[in-house]
């Protein structure tokens, strides 16, 4: 029986799997050993926050000895699935420990300033409430905690330069949030790289991607597209993306040549609003 994968289906895997396991009397520790699955996913699965792949699953059963439950209910998903909103993502965003991410157009939710933000919510299509876009505003900005703790996650940027010239908001809007990135960039808290316009077509020149690992977990790859959002774990489908994106991360700026770039490109947006 193929069961959609989406939170509420993971959450009933989740409890599924903590029932039989708790009715085994095994704890988590002790299923991981068997199971030969680390501790945390087993938490996580548990708790809906991620599945495991069919191979995991089987082991689960054994384990548990559930006569194929645990496998026939196992949500699936193609290489990819749709998110019902970015609520997943954000999730996984919280508990990587390196997060790259490569923007086309705009500049990612994780480094956009306030004013920048407000700009990107005030643009979409059909027009939210002022409550709505305070609401997403609280939740982008929220984002940004990421960067409370110097060391982790480690997170790159790679920044096509439409990201740059693109006037979000005005020259005095521009030059604050490229500024931003700038000072992110020179405390040592971010790296980033900038595929300026001189490179041409490139690797990862069809949109938007983030690389996520994690811990003790497998990585992941979010993707997003017109009014849609992936998160994909098929293995080979997560590699691929990584080459991608050190392919294209070879044709960028150095970290150093890309934060005077954006600097030189604020300065413009400065001159600009100044005159």
């Amino acid at each position: 029986m193929a069961i959609e994968d989406n939170p509420e289906s993971r959450l009933r895997y989740g409890e599924e799997l903590r029932s039989r396991r708790e009715g085994a009397g095994l704890t988590q520790e002790e299923l991981s050993a068997r199971a030969i699955m680390s501790r945390t996913h087993i938490a996580h699965i548990e708790a809906g926050r991620r599945r495991p792949t069919v191979e995991d699953a089987q082991r689960l059963d054994d384990v548990l000895e559930a006569g194929g439950v645990l496998v026939r209910f196992l949500p699936l998903r193609g290489e990819g699935r749709v998110a019902e909103s970015f609520a997943e993502a954000l999730e996984l965003e919280r508990h990587a420990t390196v997060i790259r991410t490569y923007a086309p157009k705009l500049v990612p939710g994780l480094l956009q300033t306030k004013a920048y933000a407000h700009e990107i919510f005030r643009s979409g299509f059909p027009p939210a409430s002022e409550d709505e876009r305070d609401a997403l505003l609280v939740t982008r900005l929220a984002r940004a905690k990421v960067f409370d703790d110097f060391k982790s996650p480690v997170v790159w940027f790679l920044l096509d330069e439409a990201v740059l010239r693109r006037p979000v908001g005005g020259p005095e809007v521009m030059c604050e949030q490229l500024r931003h990135i700038v000072e992110l960039g020179a405390s040592g808290r971010i790296r980033v790289h900038v595929l300026p316009f001189a490179v041409g077509p490139h690797a990862l020149v069809d949109g938007f991607v983030t690389l996520l690992w994690f811990g003790d977990l497998p990585p992941v790859a979010y993707v997003e597209g017109l009014n849609t959002g992936r998160v994909l774990e098929n293995p080979g489908v997560v590699r691929s993306c990584q080459a991608l994106y050190d392919h294209a991360l070879g044709d960028a700026l150095s970290h150093h040549d890309s934060l005077a770039l954006i600097s030189s490109v604020a300065d413009d947006y400065e001159h600009a609003e100044q005159s």
